[in-house]
């Protein structure tokens, strides 16, 4: 369930989900740490957000932005949920996973891709290599 949460929050179409769940699951295989912005967002938000009494019978969690757009200097928060310092599974669920998410990380699809990003309009890019993934950061995110 904590993986398909975080497939659920790093994909936006079921077709992108079974390939995002294979290069997890070959990240976890390989023993590197995930580096999913989803669970950093969850981190940075869950150090940012308080509690806040709202009446004596009840305390909500108050938050601007639960998914905030991670920076260089937030990939070194320390937290249990920061994948891209720790290797493994974060403790828990970031998200309510839908079934498609589940379905992906029961039978995720083989590729010989090792990342992906997301552009400014929504497209996932993958990449084989470290270098091509720093090519696609380059082309799409800056």
């Amino acid at each position: 369930v904590t993986l398909a949460s975080i497939v659920e929050r790093e994909t936006l179409t079921d077709e992108e989900r079974p390939i995002v769940a294979g290069i997890l699951l070959k990240r976890l295989e390989a023993g590197w740490p995930l580096q999913a912005d989803a669970t950093l967002q969850y981190a940075i938000a869950s150090v940012n957000c308080t509690l806040r009494k709202e009446t004596s019978a009840a305390q909500s969690v108050k938050c601007e932005d639960w998914w905030p757009i991670p920076s260089s200097e937030d990939k070194k928060i320390k937290s249990l949920y920061n994948t891209y310092l720790n290797r493994g599974l974060p403790p828990g669920p970031i998200a309510n996973p839908g079934l498609s998410s589940i379905k992906a990380v029961v039978s995720p699809q083989d590729s010989p891709y090792w990342f992906y990003l997301h552009d400014g309009n929504g497209k996932i890019h993958y990449a084989k290599t470290s270098e091509e993934h720093a090519e696609n950061i380059r082309k799409y995110l800056q």
